[in-house]
């Protein structure tokens, strides 16, 4: 079994009356790209300031590198870079002068600096003003500031909010290769399915306070509705030949579905063909994550 950076036992937090997190049981293992993810307002921001020691847990455990965040706290988050909302930076400052700030305070040496701007491809930005950055370049520069010291594990929540289809980009590919470069863990929050389904190895699922599922990407897929599309004609006529063959058909948006994975396609096109059928389509519609999320979340039948 891989060593676990991110191990939360019964994590819960309240709110007065409210329950934001719900006996929540982390487990990200160690080097991987972790998306934790979820809508807005499901609890993955109040998680990652509790996982960050800014908040307390109303009850549970938080384990960092084995380590109880309760009592090792200062030790631990010597070791963890982050993003919380919008990073923090002066824009009459360059990229190179808020990174001092951060080396200062941080004591370090001040080949880290360049090193970081490396990392994030900003190196060429680095005498300029970070007011005139555009809103990628300065999460970019937000990342830089959150990875020196190096950094064995970063927290990033929404890192690609409010970004143009490029920014995103951009920001995504940095964020793939953090792990190898920064040899790191990685624990990603974002509420963009899409983003998540490119970017994460491991994935966790949370919604209302309370944690789905969690496990590999490849073990979420598993989940999905897979399903064989057709289109043929005549259409009802087909639909009806299908069922007295055995397969589990509906109609939608004139072509027929037929749910399962053990379906030959092979087989059922020429079944179609031999019996006078148009075929016209024929594909496998594998169940993206968007699909197995409502499906978790009871959000579609």
């Amino acid at each position: 079994m891989e060593p676990l950076v991110i191990e939360t036992r019964e994590l819960t937090k309240k709110f007065n009356k409210f329950t934001a997190v719900k006996e929540l049981n982390l487990k990200v293992p160690q080097g991987a790209l972790y998306g934790f993810l979820g809508p807005n307002g499901a609890g993955k921001s109040t998680t990652i300031r509790m996982l960050l020691g800014l908040i307390k847990p109303t009850t549970g455990t938080i384990h960092l590198f084995n380590q109880d965040l309760s009592i090792h706290r200062l030790n631990i988050l010597s070791k963890v870079g982050s993003i919380v909302e919008t990073p923090s930076y002066y824009e009459h400052l360059t990229a190179y002068e808020n990174l001092e700030i951060t080396r200062k305070i941080l004591q370090l040496p001040p080949n880290e600096i360049e090193k970081a701007l490396d990392i994030v491809k900003l190196t060429q930005w680095k005498r300029q003003k970070v007011k005139e950055f555009s809103l990628g370049m300065k999460q970019r520069l937000g990342i830089a500031q959150a990875l020196m010291g190096n950094r064995e594990l970063l927290i990033l929540d929404e890192p690609t909010n409010g970004l143009d289809p490029a920014g995103v980009k951009e920001i995504r590919e940095l964020i793939m290769s953090l792990p190898e470069i920064m040899n790191a863990t990685v624990l990603i929050s974002s509420h963009i399915l899409s983003e998540i389904e490119l970017m994460a190895d491991h994935v966790g699922i949370i919604h209302q306070g309370k944690l789905l599922f969690q496990g590999t990407m490849a073990e979420l897929k598993t989940k999905g509705r897979d399903e064989v599309v057709v289109k043929a004609s005549p259409l009802g006529q087909a639909a009806a030949f299908l069922r007295n063959k055995g397969y589990d058909v509906t109609i939608r948006e004139g072509k027929l579905y037929l749910p399962g994975r053990n379906i030959n396609m092979e087989i059922l096109n020429r079944e179609l063909v031999l019996s006078g059928y148009g075929v016209s389509h024929l594909s496998e519609n594998l169940g993206n994550l968007e699909d197995i999320f409502l499906q978790l979340t009871g959000e579609v039948a």
